[in-house]
């Protein structure tokens, strides 16, 4: 039987086991190996600091989801990996694979700025649960003693769609807590201007930006670093200086340790080169999907900054990536996808509104790009979190 390892649990490494294992059967031996014991709907972490959602209604267990298709589930931590012994090391034992499959999410590059980060006690963030937990903490006391609230992205940042959720329902809160007017509201981001989401920008997307938070009383600023971080001020590449009392800062991300430990696997940063099967370029019985794919920005700007990789693209990437393992194994047909030609949706929330946003492919050039705005477009959002999280609990693969 062929022994298959998928390193990681959330979007893509959870789409991946589930359609290896349904289109292989007992052909494979599929493990999933996670640091985490749940699958976590990160999109809905923006909600989780103020209040409006609680962890067990954004997430399940994992092994008991996997067990119930046939697959095994190993809560531990990958330390490194040897591909010339096809050898996955971690802290619970050696694991040998025939394929191995890395979807393991990012590690969250905090060094980027000296001081940033909750580790640092300075800024909060919303890249995983704790993270979101411990923010929502926080703002339990800064409602009760406010001030003002910055919310930005780093230099190398590629998280930009999760910024702006992030800044529209904190607005939001703080119009319920009835506090807004006593709280100046700043938005920072490298983006070379409002709407560049790391991909170009699309027609449209910087003035409906630039309208909506003039509407809401939000400064933007756009196209800056950040040199400094203290736990009440923030220092960007412009010379200013944002006084803060609540922050949340998305950094730049990097590969897991574990690929960073591994000679030959990732590049300088952690990311591992694929092919447009999301194969590695070296390694054939390893594949990659999500965020530890390493994908090159199209254009350079002038504040440097990364490609997003979003739930839906790791999950085409996944899809991609199991198909193409299982037709090595059984002599089918493969597939390719190369990144800059995913079809991207997003919807994205602003509290009790919101934005559809559609494009025919990742970079540019394009054929169409749509962006749809409208309270609408918040309670698909919250159907949309109950849909996926109901597919993914049940593996069903089968439904779009």
């Amino acid at each position: 039987m062929t022994s298959i390892v998928v390193l990681g649990g959330n979007f893509a490494g959870l789409n991946a086991a589930f359609r290896l294992k349904e289109d292989l059967g007992e052909r494979a031996d599929v493990t999933v190996v996670s640091r985490d014991p749940r699958f976590v709907f990160i999109p809905s972490l923006i909600w989780v600091v103020p209040g409006w959602r609680k962890p067990g209604q954004i997430s399940f267990l994992l092994e008991p989801a996997l067990r119930r298709r046939g697959i095994r589930f190993v809560e531990t931590v990958a330390q490194r990996i040897d591909p010339e012994q096809n050898v996955l090391y971690t802290g619970a034992g050696e694991m040998k694979y025939d394929y191995l499959l890395i979807a393991t999410g990012p590690k969250y590059d905090w060094s980027m700025v000296p001081g940033l980060g909750p580790a640092d006690g300075t800024t909060h963030s919303v890249c995983n649960l704790p993270h979101a937990m411990d923010a929502a903490k926080a703002w339990l006391d800064f409602v009760q003693d406010p001030g003002p609230v910055v919310i930005g992205s780093t230099q190398f940042a590629s998280c930009f769609g999760a910024e702006y959720e992030v800044a529209f329902n904190i607005d939001r809160a703080l119009r319920q807590a009835k506090i807004r007017k006593e709280v100046k509201l700043t938005f920072f981001t490298a983006e070379p201007f409002l709407g560049h989401f790391g991909i170009g920008g699309m027609r449209g997307g910087e003035a409906m930006l630039k309208g909506y938070f003039k509407l809401l009383g939000i400064e933007a600023i756009a196209n800056v670093s950040t040199t400094a971080v203290t736990k009440d001020s923030i220092t960007l590449s412009n010379g200013r200086v944002l006084a803060h009392k609540y922050a949340i800062v998305i950094p730049p991300f990097t590969g897991v340790q574990a690929i960073l430990d591994s000679p030959g696997i990732g590049d300088a940063r952690g990311f591992v080169p694929v092919n447009d099967r999301y194969q590695h370029e070296t390694y054939p019985n390893i594949y990659a999907a999500g965020v530890a794919v390493q994908v090159k920005p199209p254009v350079p700007t002038d504040v440097p900054t990364g490609v997003p990789k979003t739930g839906w693209m790791a999950e085409v990437m996944a899809k991609v990536a199991a198909h193409n393992i299982a037709a090595e194994i059984c002599g089918t047909e493969s597939r390719e996808k190369p990144f800059g030609d995913i079809a991207p949706l997003c919807l994205m929330d602003a509290g009790n509104m919101g934005m559809l946003i559609a494009l025919d492919r990742v970079f540019k050039p394009r054929r169409w790009e749509i962006m749809v705005p409208g309270p609408w477009s918040h309670w698909a959002k919250l159907g949309f979190e109950r849909y996926y999280l109901t597919k993914m609990k049940y593996g069903l693969m089968k439904l779009p």
